[in-house]
């Protein structure tokens, strides 16, 4: 285990954060491919009310995920900052308890979700059989949500032991169960949107199996917290957890009023959205995985007082979003006319298609930055932060810019608009990282050529 720990401190940092990020994005995008799969064969069954009931069922089940995100930042958080410390006993007792903590939490809200279904799509502007439609496939899917909560808080618990491997190859083997039950549930039985939920459900079940397992075969499984431990350790994982769920539902508020705007202008603009909806993440899923990846890193050597390493895990990750982006944008520019083909993309579907793989590919650079901000904050102590940048990122910078986009240029202007005031919240974000991380420093850890230019100009200022 020590062995383990000085080989996580040590090493090139940028090429830990992209392994890292990279394989964990392998997982999440064998899972969002076969989401980007599943909207292929929907739209082969040439209903385009189904496409569109995907789109504001992916709207219901963002909002939900995020709360598995925010339970999983916060177990990762813990146990990254209690191994980085030396204590390995906390670290296996904050895993079994934000483990229990996530699943009973995640039940009563899934709970809460599954009675309103109804009136939270319908207020997306969703209507007729297509409200149905979205309504039966996320009463289906919901109640799973406990499921992919003991799966995504297993896989940052893994991701705290440095073990990014058996955490990709969790989620790998969801993307497979998933992968190989929806043409069958889909096509062979008939089951159409039915049978994609029954998948997605199988698929929650393998990555809640395949994420558990390796912790108590290769970390030392989970310690048994006592009754007070229990209560102990409640206050230290709602400090991360609340802030980090909070600041993860910024971002399906924002994508719901998003979806509520593009209502306006008819279902084609709706399974436009649905589209892209797929094909963000599976193109941009190393960008989601890296605030994953980089808060560990940034979290262990927080707590081993290791701060110059700290800033360079995060330029690391900044740099590492740049090449990413530059990269992927390209691709999709390439590949846009493949990508429509898939979909017999027509009309206002087609031009949002080409309208995200042009330009505003590019613009997720500055969501990059906000995601390593986010995990900065998350690890430093001051997790607050992340949720008052996403709240605004995603009020302030997402409705204003939104309503104008679509009075000026129509349905491709919501997603321009929306898309315009990330950069805005992303160079914010990284400002108030690179304070924070200096409010942080002791003078012994910062850069030897600020220290000589105090010093110089201490020395000018007595003379």
């Amino acid at each position: 285990m020590a062995a383990e720990q000085a080989k996580f401190l040590e090493g090139n940092l940028f090429r830990h954060v992209s392994v890292m990020s990279l394989t964990a994005s392998v997982g999440l995008m064998s899972l969002f491919l076969v989401d980007f799969v599943d909207m292929i064969f929907i739209s082969m069954l040439g209903k385009s009310e189904l496409a569109a009931a995907v789109g504001y069922a992916g709207a219901i089940l963002f909002f939900t995920t995020s709360f598995g995100i925010g339970m999983a930042i916060a177990a990762g958080s813990l146990v990254a900052r209690a191994l980085g410390a030396g204590d390995v006993q906390m670290a296996q007792r904050r895993a079994a308890t934000s483990l229990l903590y996530g699943v009973i939490f995640g039940a009563v809200f899934a709970a809460l979700v599954w009675v309103y279904i109804r009136p939270l799509t319908a207020f997306l502007g969703a209507s007729g059989e297509t409200l149905d439609l979205a309504v039966s496939y996320l009463r289906i899917i919901v109640p799973s949500l406990p499921l992919l909560l003991i799966g995504m808080v297993g896989g940052a618990i893994l991701r705290a032991h440095g073990d990014a491997k058996r955490a990709m190859f969790a989620t790998l083997a969801a993307g497979a169960v998933n992968a190989a039950l929806d043409p069958v549930l889909i096509f062979g039985f008939g089951l159409d949107l039915t049978g994609a939920a029954l998948a997605s459900v199988a698929s929650r079940v393998a990555i809640a199996v395949m994420s558990v397992l390796p912790i108590l075969r290769y970390h030392g499984g989970f310690a048994k917290p006592s009754r007070e431990e229990f209560g102990v350790d409640f206050p230290a994982i709602a400090a991360i957890a609340i802030p980090a769920i909070l600041t993860q539902l910024a971002t399906p508020v924002g994508q719901a009023f998003i979806t509520r705007t593009m209502a306006q202008f008819g279902e084609e603009a709706i399974a436009g959205m649905a589209i892209i909806g797929r094909l963000v993440p599976i193109s941009f899923g190393a960008l989601f995985a890296l605030s994953g990846a980089v808060g560990p890193i940034i979290g262990q050597n927080f707590g081993a007082g290791r701060h110059d390493r700290v800033r360079t895990a995060f330029a690391s990750a900044a740099l590492f979003a740049a090449l990413f982006v530059v990269g992927m944008s390209l691709l999709l520019f390439l590949l846009r006319d493949p990508i429509a083909g898939l979909f017999n993309a027509e009309g206002m579907t087609l031009t949002l298609i080409y309208l995200f793989c042009g330009p505003l590919a590019l613009a997720f650079f500055f969501n990059g930055l906000m995601f390593v901000s986010n995990a900065a904050y998350n690890n430093l102590g001051h997790p607050f932060y992340s949720t008052w940048i996403n709240w605004g990122r995603h009020t302030l910078g997402t409705i204003p810019f939104a309503l104008l986009g679509a009075a000026w240029f129509g349905a491709p202007g919501v997603l321009i608009g929306a898309y315009s005031g990330g950069l805005i919240f992303g160079l914010g974000s990284t400002l108030l990282a690179l304070r924070l991380m200096k409010q942080n420093e002791t003078p012994s850890d910062r850069p030897p050529f600020q220290r000589q230019a105090r010093l110089l100009a201490l020395f000018n200022l007595r003379r």
